[in-house]
């Protein structure tokens, strides 16, 4: 009995943890130092690769996004894979756009990165990830410019939504504000890494290539594989929320299920690297690796959110005591959430979208029972906002 017990402790501490855990990093911020990165002296040379899954529609308006860079000194490579019948539609006329197309089926981010990076034209310094359904704001290159002039290989940006058109869309931007804020800004200026989100990211290439090119990634979750490598070299991930990316975010039930369901695949598949950072943490006195284990471990949103629940329902019959800290600590959670949107420039349709939180987390339910065959999926969402004009003015509250 007292085995059992035990046993049910330590699962309630191992769920807990992640209620508390956001606002406690808010607390520990203010006691961090706020810097400010100077523009960079000079431009680097940068590879910008955009990777291309199927669909090509959403490919001219990035491209043509990256061309307005405040910047000279780069070269775009598109990586066209398994395009078939869309890629003689494209036609860059710029001498800074390298269209490729792999004579196989790639069928995997990295293997689509190294192909462009064996194709370089030049020996780029740095390279940066961008989605084929983004757009990147102007300043972007030169804003990496101030994190990898102080030192650092590894920048994640941030990606703003570019369309707010359905409540699935803004629930999505709500979790992707919560996550920059937290498992991006606060956690780099306490002195551990950023979490990487797959694009609006950069990395010298010497890096890059050091840390996957003998992997061979496949499915979803190269940036768990990456960021693991990094920090695990203990090499901090660096974070500003100024290179901005614009993403496109769920519009549809459908494509949110299927979404998820890779995503939560991907965490079952590489959780397990949070118990090596841990350990890597503890050995090497590293905060960086420590702090980022702890992060690594937590599961989606929206499990360990139910699990909690679930918890504090059945101390009602065990505890009241217990139940009463289980009611603590998701209300401490709620007010951690909030936080991240009133920090942030959060739109206003974002906020009223809130409501609608159960039924996102029900279709996340869906994606859970159908985990199991998530990489049977195609390995590229659906885009259905293809052009320049798709981002949405933001609805301020005043």
């Amino acid at each position: 009995m007292v085995i059992v017990e035990i046993t049910w402790i330590i699962i309630q501490v191992l769920i807990g943890y992640n209620l508390v855990l956001p606002f406690v990093l808010y607390l520990f911020s203010f006691l961090v130092r706020k810097k400010i990165y100077a523009k960079a002296p000079a431009e680097a040379d940068y590879g910008i690769i955009v990777t291309a899954y199927e669909q090509t529609d959403s490919l001219p308006a990035v491209v043509n996004s990256i061309l307005r860079l405040n910047y000279s000194n780069y070269l775009v490579y598109v990586v066209a894979d398994k395009c078939e019948c869309d890629i003689s539609t494209l036609n860059f006329n710029d001498d800074r756009v390298i269209l490729l197309r792999p004579p196989e089926t790639l069928g995997s981010n990295t293997r689509s990165h190294f192909y462009a990076i064996n194709n370089f034209k030049r020996a780029h310094e740095r390279l940066t990830i961008v989605d084929s359904d983004n757009l990147v704001h102007p300043a972007y290159l030169n804003e990496l410019d101030k994190l990898f002039n102080v030192g650092f290989t590894a920048v994640q940006g941030v990606r703003e939504a570019k369309n707010l058109d359905t409540n699935y869309a803004c629930l999505d931007a709500a979790r992707d504000i919560y996550y920059h804020f937290y498992d991006g800004k606060l956690l780099f200026n306490i002195g551990s890494s950023a979490t990487l989100a797959g694009s609006g990211m950069a990395f010298t290439t010497a890096l890059y290539r050091e840390c996957l090119e003998h992997k061979d990634v496949s499915g979803a979750g190269f940036d768990k594989v990456l960021q693991a490598e990094i920090v695990g070299r203990n090499r901090r991930i660096a974070f500003t929320g100024e290179a901005i990316v614009y993403d496109e975010k769920t519009t549809r039930s459908d494509q949110l299920v299927k979404q998820r369901s890779r995503w939560i695949n991907t965490w079952f598949r590489y959780f397990g690297f949070g118990f090596t950072m841990i350990g890597k943490g503890i050995t090497n006195f590293s905060r960086n690796q420590f702090v980022f284990g702890l992060i690594l471990l937590r599961p989606p949103l929206f499990i360990f959110l139910l699990l909690s629940v679930f918890c504090m329902f059945i101390n009602l019959w065990l505890s009241i005591t217990i139940a009463f800290l289980w009611l603590i600590s998701l209300i401490v959670f709620v007010i951690g959430f909030y936080i991240s949107l009133a920090k942030s420039d959060t739109d206003s349709r974002i906020y009223r979208s809130l409501v609608n939180i159960p039924k996102f987390i029900f279709f996340q339910v869906l994606s859970l029972m159908k985990v199991r065959k998530a990489n049977q999926h195609s390995v590229a969402t659906r885009h259905y906002h293809t052009g320049e004009d798709d981002i949405t003015p933001k609805q301020n509250e005043n």
